[in-house]
């Protein structure tokens, strides 16, 4: 059953609007539906007072309060229905969203060191030429690195680059410091967009030898293609992972304290 505040929480009565604040209203008033969903005050299924009424609550404009909510919605916080109001939307596994910070913190944290296994001219086979959307038995240059932490290693890295001696690309690809950089978000790229996907594996004899882990053990596999800025696929590869050193987690809902869906 349907909660209607038709009425403001007693609650909210004590929060409002900052004008002297760097903040737009609208702004602040997002922050404030936040803490009311986290607090409790607003649970999933309840319906938000009308625009009216957090407009007087507030002292703001009607096209605040619909700029709040337009930011609520593309949270994922609030639903609106046409005709019934605006929802809290109930808490929901799809909407938890996986990144890959703990491989960023590593990058930070400790001494990385990515050496050079092999960097060679190739022909692409029928899964490169598929990838890299080019012709089998195109040159493609191939890229074998391995990555260690502390001394450890953790990643094996393989990639098919697409062979043009005057794109700025190979060369830049071919120093380490732009693979860390991936990982950091440091430093230019010619790369404008990429699609990743990662996917549970094991390992084989090559990458266990390398790794220092047991042939079969678990591991992921991260799966990358880059695209240049005419839309073009110009590198393909993958990351080996040792399954010990990768965990991955998410927090759905909002905490209380700064806490996001």
């Amino acid at each position: 059953m349907v909660k209607e505040n038709s009425q403001l929480p007693a609650e909210a009565a004590d929060e409002s609007i900052d004008r002297n604040s760097y903040e737009p209203a609208y702004i602040q008033l997002v922050s404030i539906l936040k803490r009311q969903v986290a607090s409790g005050v607003l649970r999933a299924g309840d319906r938000l007072p009308s625009e009216s009424k957090i407009c007087m609550q507030y002292k703001v404009s009607p096209m605040t309060v619909r700029r709040a909510i337009n930011i609520l919605s593309d949270q994922g916080i609030v639903d609106t229905a046409q005709g019934r109001g605006t929802f809290v939307k109930p808490i929901k596994l799809e909407t938890a969203s996986f990144d890959l910070l703990e491989l960023q913190e590593i990058f930070n944290n400790g001494e990385t060191n990515v050496s050079m296994l092999e960097a060679r001219i190739i022909s692409a086979n029928n899964k490169a030429a598929m990838k890299l959307k080019i012709n089998e038995g195109e040159r493609i240059i191939y890229i074998r690195r391995l990555i260690s932490h502390d001394e450890e290693p953790l990643l094996y890295h393989r990639e098919c680059m697409i062979y043009d001696p005057q794109r700025a690309v190979v060369e830049s690809e071919l120093e380490v410091t732009s693979l860390r950089g991936l990982f950091k978000g440091e430093g230019s790229s010619e790369f404008k967009y990429g699609n990743l996907s990662i996917e549970a594996t094991v390992i084989n004899e090559e990458e266990a030898a390398l790794l220092q882990y047991g042939t079969g053990s678990a591991a992921f596999n991260l799966e990358h293609i880059f695209y240049d800025y005419k839309e073009t696929p110009v590198s393909w590869g993958w990351f080996i992972c040792r399954g010990d050193k990768l965990r991955f987690s998410s927090t759905i809902g909002i905490r209380e304290k700064g806490g996001s869906l």
